[in-house]
């Protein structure tokens, strides 16, 4: 984490400062996309939105069980918030045309906002359901268990349909060396913003199509734990006690 650059004047993350990996949540995401086409059949294609450098975690999707895989690239795409990067995978995914299920993880560890799976949902018009823990294809349909506030619930959803799952759903398989030899060897399509508009509003992307702006980034200062022991009359260290909650001084 210590390579990755901050850009303070565009308030964005340097994404080409440091290598790229596949997220975590992602890997059970392809895992359980992969399981489903080994149980009934289908396709597993991969899409990711970054610098040219992520074309080595696609490979790693490659080598996992996708079929194929597409690199969204782009210095137009640049400075995404969540908005603008689910926009933008929306415009591919339209682009790549018919599809039964995608499949999300709940979100980045780096963001941590849970944000791009949903809202890539409402871009395409689609029923999702977010924190599932077990998916089950019967009848053309799809039995999903999810997890919220403490509860299990289940419902079944026709298809298309969209879905965050959570690390619990399972645990991804580690690629053979042969698949990643073959991976390797793969050709990855590349789309640019020109790929993508028309139909898709270039307005939308990047910067430009980002609503939130990182305004400022600070590092916190440590400090010790401090403690203070009120002695004598107990209504004069009540006033005390309010008065330095209140922000006042707790006098020596």
């Amino acid at each position: 984490m210590s390579q990755v650059k901050f850009d303070s004047e565009q308030g964005r993350v340097d994404r080409a400062s440091a290598g790229v990996e596949i997220n975590p949540f992602d890997l059970n995401a392809l895992e359980a996309a992969v399981q489903l086409k080994e149980e009934s059949g289908g396709i597993v294609i991969a899409v990711s939105m970054g610098p040219q450098a992520a074309e080595s975690a696609l490979r790693d999707a490659l080598s996992r069980g996708a079929d194929d895989a597409v690199l969204l690239t782009d210095k137009a795409f640049a400075g995404s918030d969540t908005l603008a990067t689910s926009y933008t995978l929306a415009a591919a995914i339209n682009k790549i045309g018919d599809f039964d299920l995608i499949v999300c993880g709940e979100k980045t560890v780096d963001g941590d906002t849970g944000q791009v799976g949903p809202e890539l949902a409402e871009h395409l018009g689609l029923p999702h359901v977010s924190y599932v823990s077990a998916i089950k294809e019967a009848g053309g349909k799809l039995l999903v268990t999810y997890e919220i506030d403490g509860e299990r619930y289940t419902v079944e959803s026709a298809f298309p349909l969209l879905i965050t799952v959570t690390k619990d759903i399972n645990t991804p398989r580690l690629p053979a060396f042969s698949d990643k030899m073959k991976a390797r060897k793969a050709e990855i399509d590349s789309w640019t913003a020109a790929d993508l508009a028309p139909p898709a509003d270039p307005d939308r992307f990047g910067v430009q199509g980002s609503p939130t702006r990182v305004y400022r980034v600070t590092v916190p200062t440590e400090e010790g734990r401090k403690g203070e022991i009120f002695r004598g009359v107990v209504d004069e260290a009540v006033v005390i006690i309010a008065n330095a909650l209140d922000g006042g001084e707790i006098p020596v």
